[in-house]
């Protein structure tokens, strides 16, 4: 029986994907044949109207403190082993923060998140962070913030201020993430994801696909997400960037590869919301198909150290896929 057909059935009883999913169906949903990609996306689609609505949310990002990273992530143009020519600064001031926030709003995200570059913040920054969140306590889009490898204390001093989201990729599977980065550890990331959640945050965390890994830990890494009832799983496709460590990589992911990859997280994740961020424009033709694999999200505007899709680029997406944006 094909594997499509298997998983349709299952779907008509509404099993939930820990049910219908086990790594080897994960791993099927990978090899499939391009001229069968229709019927597994019916497949994502079903999944995510069981639980999500039609409307697509929007996030958004600032990069509040870019570069001089001793960190030695492959993939980072800001990383301590990357000879990328890219900005640098300190921490910014809230004006400019909370400028963007505005902006993001009007544009119609539901989240907006301080990103900060280094392994964590200081003291001085996290108090300045927390100040910035403070002033738009309650206010909309909500904050998150992407702060690094932090505390369960300092994860309460940012909920308190009025964080609502706190983001953390795991970046890769357990296994692969030494080849990727070797100044921390998958367990550090993992901790401190496990500390959001006990500060009474939501989580969003995901990674990179086409670092490099094989399709099996591709797999494991979307269960690993599960296992740790991620709230958003942000899925970004590798940009190579000249001077990354990782640039030197030759294979490189075919579109048909990033949709099958984005039906395989949403039916092994059926629970989580599932934004695309980084690398949707690689996906040619398939663009508009994402929302049918099951994406509920995507991120707007620049990325930390690349452009990224102008917000009326975007709606039309939208528009020709048959979806609205979150109110």
């Amino acid at each position: 029986m094909p594997l499509y057909t298997e998983l349709r059935k299952a779907a008509e009883l509404d099993y939930i994907s820990m049910q219908t999913v086990n790594p080897s169906k994960a791993h099927e949903i990978l090899l499939t044949p391009e001229n069968q990609i229709q019927e597994l996306l019916s497949l994502g689609d079903n999944m995510r109207i069981s639980r999500f609505s039609d409307q697509i949310s929007f996030c958004s990002i600032i990069n509040a403190k870019s570069g001089n990273c001793t960190e030695d992530c492959t993939f980072c143009a800001q990383s301590s082993a990357s000879s990328t020519s890219h900005e640098s600064y300190s921490m910014m001031d809230g004006y400019p923060i909370l400028s963007a926030r505005k902006k993001a709003a009007e544009h119609g995200a539901g989240h907006f998140s301080i990103v900060t570059s280094g392994g964590s913040p200081t003291e001085k920054e996290l108090d300045a962070i927390c100040g910035i969140i403070s002033r738009g306590k309650g206010g909309k889009p909500s904050w998150c913030a992407s702060l690094g490898i932090l505390s369960l204390p300092q994860l309460k001093l940012l909920k308190n201020a009025g964080l609502r989201r706190y983001h953390h990729n795991l970046e890769t599977e357990r296994t692969y993430f030494p080849r990727i980065c070797t100044t921390h550890t998958w367990k550090d990331r993992v901790n401190t994801i496990r500390m959001a959640k006990l500060a009474g945050l939501e989580v969003c965390s995901g990674g990179i696909i086409g670092l490099g890994e094989s399709l099996r830990q591709r797999v494991n890494f979307a269960f690993q997400l599960r296992n740790l009832k991620i709230d958003s799983i942000a899925l970004n496709f590798l940009i190579p960037l000249e001077g990354t460590a990782i640039c030197a990589l030759q294979e490189r992911l075919s579109p048909a590869e990033m949709l099958k990859t984005v039906i395989m997280f949403r039916m092994v994740c059926p629970e989580s919301e599932l934004r695309l961020c980084a690398g949707r424009e690689m996906l040619g033709e398939y663009k508009k198909e994402i929302f049918r694999a099951g994406v509920t999200g995507i991120m707007i505007g620049d990325l930390l150290t690349t452009p990224g899709s102008l917000i009326q680029e975007d709606l039309e997406l939208l528009e020709t896929a048959g979806r609205a944006p979150a109110l």
